[in-house]
């Protein structure tokens, strides 16, 4: 059985706190979230999206049934505002000048980087990898500011989404804004720019035409990404053309944290009319893959897909957009 074989389809291209430190059972401290002061809402750099009814997951055997994605059921979401792309490491940076915010990665010393990013001098010093995900590599050091470690920067990637930010970290985030994480039904609608039951945000070709579109996994995951798509990392926020809806990389580059807890039955239990997730679990939804992402292994770049993690967890590739409410 081949390395990628053996892998197949796991647990997803990210990783888990909970995987190296057991049952933390570390909610969203809100302590913590309370402390921050609300910035004067705007709109800036957000695009509004009317509200309406749209098939959310999928029936279609490109989707995960471990997952929860199917089946596919009508839904309706209400309008709100949507950020155009993830926030920055500049809007990051900005949030924790004001604020002195320290995310949770440097609290706890370490975050997740993929084998690949790290300099030899660091990786000479990491201890542990995930038994199950070995690229993963438990990286003293790694934050939002050192992304592979501490002899790493964001000096050149300001324009990047911000990474190793966990859903606490997230919500601190949004509070400062004056915004807040989109569910995941708002998330997915969004996501498909109007295009009903289409696997992208474009139709259901990966590469139309030969043009990438997203920023994916190239080549054998996880030995050898081609970057055929120009990008090996993270791709600035903006990069590739926006959907029909204005949103810039909604599928790949990043997992993006929803508001909602995490459960394979909420098809099942979650609503009609803008779901909010079950009341209860130790898990948040992440939604629209990263560019460890491969059609071999995690085929969750799709829209329909969604995958989860602790809410104290941060990697490599994961970040977040935020929405806005309707004001009266």
């Amino acid at each position: 059985m081949g390395y990628i074989e053996r892998y197949r389809k796991s647990s997803c291209c990210s990783a888990s706190r909970q995987d190296v430190m057991g049952d933390t059972g570390v909610m969203a401290p809100m302590e913590k979230v309370d402390s921050v002061s609300c910035r004067a809402k705007t709109n800036k750099d957000q695009v509004l999206i009317h509200g309406g009814s749209f098939f959310m997951g999928t029936n279609g055997k490109e989707g995960y049934p471990e997952d929860g994605e199917g089946p596919a059921r009508k839904i309706e979401v209400d309008s709100f505002y949507m950020d155009t792309h993830t926030v920055t490491n500049q809007g990051f940076q900005e949030f924790v000048e004001e604020t002195g915010y320290v995310t949770e990665a440097e609290v706890f010393g370490w975050s997740f980087v993929f084998y690949q990013f790290v300099s030899e001098r660091t990786k000479r010093k990491v201890k542990r990898m995930l038994q199950q995900t070995p690229w993963w590599l438990v990286v003293q050091g790694a934050s939002w500011k050192h992304p592979e470690g501490p002899d790493s920067n964001i000096w050149q990637r300001m324009d990047h989404p911000v990474v190793h930010v966990s859903w606490n970290d997230a919500q601190a985030y949004a509070r400062w804004a004056g915004k807040r994480l989109p569910t995941e039904a708002e998330w997915e609608y969004a996501a498909r720019g109007g295009l009903e039951r289409k696997q992208f945000p474009w139709g259901d070709v990966l590469t139309p035409d030969d043009e990438h579109l997203c920023n994916v996994w190239q080549g054998e995951f996880p030995k050898h990404n081609t970057s055929e798509d120009g990008y090996k990392g993270t791709a600035p926020s903006t990069s590739f053309p926006p959907n029909e809806y204005g949103l810039y990389n909604i599928s790949g580059n990043v997992w993006e944290w929803c508001s909602d807890r995490f459960a394979k039955s909420v098809h099942k239990r979650g609503g009609r009319s803008n779901p909010q997730g079950p009341k209860s679990g130790e898990f948040r939804v992440m939604k629209g893959g990263s560019y460890l992402c491969h059609e071999s292994y995690c085929n969750r770049y799709r829209v329909a897909a969604r995958s989860k993690n602790t809410p104290d967890s941060a990697s490599g590739n994961i970040g977040f957009r935020l929405v806005s409410d309707i004001q009266e």
